[in-house]
């Protein structure tokens, strides 16, 4: 289900889907690779959402096309990750 990110004080083309109870993922599903600077825009989105609704847990949905830093940066700000496939 999808979420409105306007709600959380997020742009409007941050895509949010509800996957649990307090249980959010940010979908970004592109065909480039996901480099540190867009981990860094993602963290920023996860500790948006955690401001409005602290208990809230964040997971990235992406394609395998990640760099390892990028990896290891949303890690370390407790976002999970979860892959599909495009």
């Amino acid at each position: 289900m999808e979420i409105n990110p306007l709600h959380y004080g997020l742009p409007s083309k941050v895509q949010l889907k509800e996957l649990a109870n307090n249980h959010i993922g940010i979908y970004k599903v592109i065909k480039s690779r996901i480099i540190q600077k867009d981990a860094a825009k993602i963290v920023a989105t996860a500790n948006q959402l955690k401001s409005v609704a602290p208990k809230l847990e964040v997971t990235l949905i992406c394609t395998r096309n990640i760099c390892s830093k990028s990896i290891a940066l949303l890690e370390r700000e407790g976002v999970n990750i979860e892959f599909v496939e495009l």
